[in-house]
C-alpha cells in the first residue's frame, strides 16, 4: 500500500472531499504507475479517480462502528513522533 494514503474512516472532523480525490488519485497512480499520464492515458486515469473517489464516499458512508472517533490533531502528532524515531 501506498504511504500517502490515510485512513479516512472515523475522524473527526470527517473526512473532506480533497482527502478522498487525494487518496484515489494515489490509489491510482499506484496501480497505473504513472504519476502523470500521457494526453493519450488523461482521461482514463481522471475517469478512474474519479470513480475510486466515488467509491470511496460510498464506502466511508456506509462503514459503521461503536468506537469513538479519532482526532485529527492527535493521529498527526503520533504520525510526526513516528516519523522522527523512523528517519533519525
Amino acid at each position: 500500500m501506498c504511504r500517502n494514503i490515510k485512513t479516512l474512516f472515523n475522524f473527526e472532523p470527517p473526512a473532506t472531499g480533497d482527502e478522498i480525490h487525494a487518496s484515489a488519485l494515489q490509489y491510482v497512480r499506484k496501480l497505473s504507475g504513472f504519476t502523470h499520464p500521457s494526453q493519450k492515458n488523461q482521461a482514463a486515469f481522471e475517469h478512474a479517480v474519479e470513480e475510486v473517489a466515488a467509491t470511496t464516499r460510498r464506502l466511508l458512508a456506509a462503514l459503521e462502528t461503536t468506537a469513538p472517533p479519532h482526532d485529527r490533531d492527535v493521529e498527526a502528532a503520533k504520525a510526526r513522533e513516528r516519523a522522527k524515531v523512523r528517519f533519525a
